[in-house]
């Protein structure tokens, strides 16, 4: 067999073992399935077998789930629900032997693997940090469909497993062994074997699982107790999705009929759900975000990366933190240098905290964590930066501060260092005015909080040499970004095309709309965060800095900043930062709703308010980011369609369920996007008028996506 080995210990334990050949990872394909098959006839023909150990020959990974490229090639409802059905004929006969059936997890098992171990008598896993758990489906639009809706809730009670099904997030094997989900841990040396003396144990005794359950969860199990929970996760999901995605909805139904009719009829009911989901827009939008993400940690550079032995981060605040923070565990050693070494020593308290939550949580030994952040070394000067491989500078955004920055990381390195700018809208080409070595300088655009946010924007400049890109790329790769590589310009590319966006918002502000209209709007378009709500969050002043600089850019195409933000900013307006924004900050919500400033509306526009239709919201604020968005792949700022969607939704929240401005722009068609926007320019100006590409488009018909 290609990709399972099978034996039989000699106490007549069958050992199956899965090694996908080809790939990393293991993963739950139809060849894998029909071999699976094949064995069992095997299995169920010997009738001396004594019990059967499903292990992973892989060193890092049980199985990750469904192979995701037989999911997306059903073009049809009936050819998802016949590769869904095959899956149940196999898993549901392994379900049925009669033989003690342990699971021996050792690296991620997730999905389809998490679901086959739940076929599983009992479950050991490795206490390995390598090892997580989870049901990830929902993540691509889809639902656990393999069993997985009615088992765990079984195994772990329903409280806990409607949020790993509803969120899809993964849980560590001391979190696993909290719940029950794992019966035993163990290290990952010797787990063959541990795992045959279980399964002869279990053939000569039945093994009872103790499941201490509290009163409130007695109570959640019962037939009433599980209405409330369903209606609760319903409201839930429709408060955080406002019923834009499909899936977490589909999750809800298939677990309360699981429960009604039983998990064999459940699954097979559920086969229609996972056939609806899989052709629907939203999963298809999905699983391509996930290709992308996945093609995209692959290095397309012509030249090799190399090593960055010693990083230096210039400054301490939470950017330079949370840089120096996700690149422990890639250098030997991290300079944080700022003003003194007070301050950067402050920096370092926050990576600590950041390490111990890492430790608390499973993902890190303490013995590790300890190991990482010996690694970091506080400095407030250029003495240790001798062999320095890179210096990524996270400094105030002044044009002047850094280039003097440069001046001083040049003289202070080798010819060999690469200096990358943490700017968020500062072109690099005039940082690198003055360089000494422009072809090593580069942007690395980070997002807050870095540790969490996803998206590494890299910016290049005619004169940045290959391998700098290279190792940028590969540096951030390995930080655990997915990166953009995009080319100078003002704003590059993120801030370019939310630039629009939020100025629209404020447009709309000055002409009568309300602030709540605005954000609720965006909400129900899809956005996690109004645009009001935004720039507060970044801040005014970020904000009119940032819209000043990009009008006077593109001033020529008709492009004009709203005046409201520098106005707010006279009159001590910075947003949440200093409890002086478009929302009042110095009360507290009432009803989840934060008041609006009593001022507000006086000071951007003192037009008198009027309700706006929200189709109208959505579409003027939505366009402007899709239009900008277009602008940019016309002018070669992004190498393609895909760099824009992801980066749209990696790092500004772009709707993921909607693909991004590029697949939106497919979906709803380019000659309505087209028709929608003229309509807008003829009434409200030339900010509104369409990109050259997709007027052609528009006219040929065509698609950015085949």
């Amino acid at each position: 067999m290609k990709h399972i080995s099978f034996e039989v210990t000699p106490d007549q334990v069958a050992v199956i073992t899965i090694n996908c050949q080809g790939t990393k990872v293991n993963k739950v394909s139809s060849e894998l399935l029909t071999e699976i098959d094949s064995m069992l006839t095997e299995i169920e023909s010997n009738k001396a077998l004594r019990g059967v150990v499903v292990m992973s020959g892989k060193s890092d990974n049980f199985v990750v789930g469904a192979d995701i490229d037989e999911v997306k090639a059903a073009s049809t409802k009936e050819a998802a629900e016949d590769y869904l059905s095959r899956g149940h004929a196999v898993l549901n006969r392994l379900a049925a032997l009669r033989i003690p059936k342990v699971a021996a997890i050792h690296g991620n098992c997730l999905g389809g693997g998490l679901e086959l171990a739940l076929i599983a008598d009992y479950r050991i896993a490795s206490d390995s940090t390598q090892t997580q758990m989870g049901l990830p489906e929902v993540q691509i639009g889809l639902l656990p469909a393999a069993g997985g809706t009615h088992r765990l809730p079984r195994l772990i009670g329903l409280r806990a497993a409607m949020p790993l099904m509803l969120t899809g997030k993964s849980i560590r094997v001391k979190k696993a062994k909290q719940l029950g989900l794992v019966d035993k841990v163990v290290i990952p040396y010797g787990m063959r074997e541990v795992a045959i003396t279980i399964a002869l144990d279990l053939a000569k005794k039945k093994f009872k699982r103790k499941r201490k359950r509290s009163f409130v969860d007695a109570f959640l199990e019962s037939s009433f107790g599980r209405g409330v929970v369903f209606t609760q996760a319903t409201k839930m999901v429709m408060k955080q999705t406002h019923g834009l995605y499909p899936a977490p909805l589909s999750i809800i139904e298939s677990v309360r009929r699981g429960y009604k009719v039983g998990v064999v009829k459940g699954m097979t009911e559920d086969v229609k759900r996972f056939g609806a989901l899989a052709v629907s827009p939203q999963a298809k939008a999905l699983m391509t975000l996930f290709f992308n993400m996945t093609d995209m940690k692959k290095n397309p550079s012509s030249e090799k990366p190399r090593p960055v032995g010693k990083l230096a981060v210039m400054g301490a605040g939470l950017m330079g933190q949370g840089i120096a923070a996700v690149s422990l565990g890639l250098s030997d050693t991290v300079l944080l240098k700022d003003v003194s070494v007070d301050a950067a020593a402050a920096g370092m308290k926050q990576i600590h905290r950041g390490i111990q939550k890492r430790v608390k949580s499973g993902a890190l030994r303490r013995f590790d964590g300890e190991a990482l952040y010996g690694k970091v070394v506080p400095c407030d000067d250029y003495s240790m930066f001798k062999n320095t491989g890179m210096v990524i500078e996270a400094v105030f955004e002044d044009l002047g501060l850094k280039q003097r920055v440069l001046a001083d990381v040049e003289a202070a390195t080798g010819d060999s260092c690469i200096f990358a700018s943490n700017t968020s809208a500062l072109p690099i080409g005039a940082i690198a005015e003055k360089a000494a070595r422009p072809q090593n300088v580069i942007g690395m655009h980070y997002f807050s909080p870095v540790p969490q946010m996803p998206l590494l924007e890299i910016i290049t400049t005619p004169k940045t040499a290959e391998w700098v890109v290279s190792t940028a790329r590969d540096y951030g790769t390995k930080q655990g970004k997915t990166c953009i590589v995009v080319k100078d310009g003002p704003g590059f590319y993120t801030t370019r095309i939310l630039a629009p966006l939020l100025n629209e918002a404020v447009v709309l502000v000055e002409e009568g709309a309300d602030i709540h209209d605005i954000d609720r709007a965006m909400h129900l378009f899809g956005y996690p965060v109004g645009p009001i709500t935004l720039i507060d969050e970044v801040g005014i002043d970020v904000g009119a800095h940032v819209s000043k600089g990009l009008g006077e850019a593109f001033a020529s195409r008709g492009m004009k900043s709203s005046s409201a933000l520098p106005a707010l900013l006279e009159k001590g307006y910075k947003g949440k930062k200093n409890k002086k924004g478009f929302y009042r900050y110095d009360v507290p919500k009432k009803k989840g709703v934060r008041a609006s400033d009593p001022d507000i509306y006086r000071l951007v526009g003192n037009a008198p308010r009027k309700k706006f239709d929200f189709a109208e919201i959505q579409q003027r604020v939505s366009l402007m980011m899709v239009n900008e968005a277009a602008l940019c792949l016309q002018e070669g700022i992004i190498a393609g369609p895909r760099d824009g969607d992801v980066g749209a939704i990696l790092g500004l929240g772009f709707p993921p369920f909607r693909g991004g401005p590029f697949r939106h722009v497919d979906s709803a068609g380019a000659g309505e996007i087209v028709r929608i926007m003229n309509g807008y320019q003829e009434r409200l100006g030339a900010r509104f008028a369409p990109a050259k590409i997709l007027e052609d488009m528009a006219g040929q018909n065509k698609k950015f996506y085949p």
